[in-house]
């Protein structure tokens, strides 16, 4: 399998361990099995930020970490962990204002409105541990094949 095939393999198992975690984590503070975790854009750990540090940490490991092919994929995850927490995170407070107002006028339905959108700095960073750690793993694993 070439390195790249391995990198995308190394940030999808990233992004679905993350999101498995997810609905473990919640469904144990909720007390009850929710499946809607495993989709969701935000919570613990950043499933975007281990995606994306997988995905750099496996190009860098496979091609160099001085290569061309690892800044550009830095400078791409740079951008979504941005987003993820500025960003999204900006959107996850309007949301909570939105509930807030709508929760006076109960002839307006919310039930599309999620206030679970974006990142804390620690989640983005258990999310970027992950997602290296996924990465280094999965390299070790096939550099033994």
């Amino acid at each position: 399998m070439p390195p790249l095939s391995i990198s995308l393999v190394s940030a999808v198992v990233a992004q679905v361990a993350c999101q498995v975690f997810k609905i473990l984590l919640y469904s144990i503070r909720e007390r009850r099995l929710n499946l809607r975790y495993f989709l969701s854009a935000g919570g613990m750990p950043s499933a975007h930020s281990a995606f994306v540090t997988a995905l750099s940490v496996s190009i860098g490991l496979w091609n160099g970490f001085g290569s061309d092919l690892f800044a550009v994929a830095c400078v791409f995850s740079a951008i979504v962990i941005y987003d993820a927490y500025r960003l999204r995170g900006t959107v996850e407070r309007h949301a909570r204002a939105l509930q807030g107002l709508l929760a006076r006028h109960p002839e307006v339905s919310a039930d599309e409105l999620t206030d679970m959108v974006g990142h804390t700095p620690v989640e983005i960073a258990v999310g970027i541990a992950a997602g290296g750690g996924f990465a280094a793993l999965v390299y070790l694993l096939v550099r033994q094949l």
